[in-house]
């Protein structure tokens, strides 16, 4: 491990302190640049979308919020308490409450696309390759229209974002104010990234606003290279660790995952929305954490887009479990089951079929630009 605590095992993932740009002029740098993220970046013409012209995605798009609950009862948790329904009373609460409760799902995303504008945009400061801080370049570009395309859905929805939860922040907060890259790598690029696309494909098979579904696909076929990088730096990484550090980066990957599967979702984080339709949150917290355990969680996971499930298998793929945490995940997943299912990950599909979308939008674009230039 280096000095400075970055553990480096090829020359693509050199890094300097965010405070060292001198070393970003030295010479001999602009003559070396790794060829490995050339395709994605490369890739970046394929799924270019604006948030801001109605072509890709119309925020006008209208919807009736009294009479649609954007996302099924069974993503909201509290709603299977006979205590929080008979308080609702009537359909229409309950559907304000489901939405209300959305809202702060929504909430969640957007600032988790925030946290990764900003730690795409640290990286820049500290990888010494031209080609990885050309990738994190254009990883922050797409975050930041990422930024844009969420707060002006809830804008359209909802008018103005709920806050950002204590433990997500925190975790942020620990992730892109890291002086170590793998643990930038590890936390966003692979724990947040894969938690986004296991989410984004839920929401995206369940959603009932159609400007949601598209948005989450277009936001997919951004996400899908950005678990890429990630995916490359495991491959250069991981199998050259000594088992010292193989278990520094196992262990970090287990404390992300762990604050994320016991906190993220977790009743707790919405005392906020309790207090809005006049509930009791003790009450509330109380008998829902009669409803969730290790069971549950387990039960839940058997889903394919279940987010939680999407991060295991990530770690796994990379290689990052080996027998001192298998036994932790094995609690909730079926690991070889998971092994079994390869490399594919849920939402590659959807991805796919969005880029399909905006190649043919961009191309029709490319082209009647050359029919103007050629007049």
């Amino acid at each position: 491990m280096a000095a400075d605590g970055n553990i480096t095992k090829d020359l693509i993932y050199d890094a300097v302190a965010p405070d060292d740009f001198e070393s970003m002029l030295e010479l001999d740098r602009y003559g070396a640049r790794s060829t490995a993220f050339d395709k994605i970046i490369s890739a970046t013409h394929d799924h270019f979308w604006d948030p801001l012209d109605p072509k890709y995605i119309d925020f006008s798009e209208p919807l009736d919020m009294e009479k649609v609950m954007i996302l099924p009862e069974k993503f909201h948790g509290a709603l299977q308490l006979d205590y929080v329904r008979d308080h609702l009373g009537t359909e229409a609460n309950i559907i304000a409450f489901a939405n209300a409760s959305t809202l702060r799902t929504f909430s969640s995303i957007l600032h988790g696309e925030q946290g990764a504008l900003n730690l795409s945009a640290s990286l820049c400061h500290v990888l010494k390759d031209q080609g990885a801080q050309e990738y994190a370049a254009n990883q922050t570009r797409e975050e930041a229209r990422h930024v844009t395309a969420f707060a002006r859905y809830i804008k359209a929805r909802w008018g103005r974002p709920r806050p950002c939860g204590v433990v997500l922040q925190q975790l942020l907060v620990d992730i892109i104010s890291a002086p170590e890259v793998y643990k930038k790598i590890i936390g966003m690029q692979m724990l947040v990234e894969g938690l986004a696309m296991g989410a984004f494909a839920t929401s995206f098979q369940y959603n009932r606003d159609p400007l949601a579904r598209k948005l989450f696909q277009l936001v997919m076929t951004d996400e899908a290279f950005h678990h890429k990088f990630g995916k490359i730096w495991a491959d250069r990484t991981i199998p050259h660790l000594t088992e010292a550090e193989h278990e520094i980066i196992e262990m970090w990957a287990a404390h992300c995952f762990q604050t994320l599967l016991f906190n993220l979702v977790a009743p707790t984080q919405n005392v906020g929305l309790y207090e809005e339709f006049g509930l009791d949150p003790n009450r509330v917290i109380e008998e829902m954490g009669k409803l969730i355990n290790d069971e549950t969680r387990r039960e839940d996971m058997k889903e394919a887009t279940n987010i939680f499930r999407v991060l295991v298998k990530t770690l796994l793929n990379a290689g990052i479990i080996t027998e001192r945490t298998k036994a932790f995940y094995a609690v909730y997943v079926d690991i070889d089951e998971l092994k079994d299912e390869g490399d594919k990950m849920v939402g590659d599909d959807i991805a796919e079929e969005g880029i399909k979308y905006l190649q043919e939008i961009n191309f029709k674009d490319r082209a009647r630009q050359v029919l103007i230039a050629a007049e």
